[in-house]
């Protein structure tokens, strides 16, 4: 049987963050069928993910935002971040919120690059939280990053 995965994005992106993530799906797992659904803007995700989980019946979301350089850009940003954790405790489903800052990029090549890594990373890390969490908890404290290089773990003395 397979898996059913949510994909939820938004139009307000300057990068296609859903072909990432479903190239990446594609690539590395056989097992599971995406349903995509796409929103104008990031306050649209919560319910657009919470649509994807009860009405499409998907078993886990990944929601792709990108949030501008605005403080009214940061705050719409937490707006959503709040609604993804409420319909994820109505749901009891998981929603991985993958949101990229501009201001987290030096220029649009980094950009490009941040949402590359994050969305990817994201898409493996939706599917293995319902295909296999014994796999995410091997990495548990290894200081993995999504959108960036890992930073590693702190191991402690002996």
């Amino acid at each position: 049987m397979k898996t059913k995965i949510g994909i939820a994005d938004t139009t307000f992106s300057k990068v296609d963050l859903a072909y990432f993530a479903l190239d990446e799906i594609n690539k590395k797992f056989s097992n599971v069928e995406i349903v995509r659904y796409t929103v104008p803007g990031i306050k649209d995700l919560p319910v657009a993910c919470k649509k994807l989980l009860e009405e499409q019946n998907c078993e886990a979301c990944l929601a792709l935002g990108m949030v501008g350089k605005e403080p009214i850009d940061q705050q719409c940003a937490h707006e959503a971040s709040q609604g993804i954790i409420t319909a994820q405790l109505m749901t009891n489903k998981h929603i991985l919120g993958a949101f990229i800052h501009e201001n987290e990029a030096k220029d649009e090549q980094d950009l490009l690059s941040i949402c590359e890594d994050r969305a990817r990373k994201h898409a493996a890390n939706t599917v293995l939280l319902i295909q296999n969490p014994d796999e995410l908890m091997k990495s548990a404290g290894m200081g993995l990053r999504q959108g960036r290089a890992h930073v590693g773990s702190i191991k402690p003395k002996a």
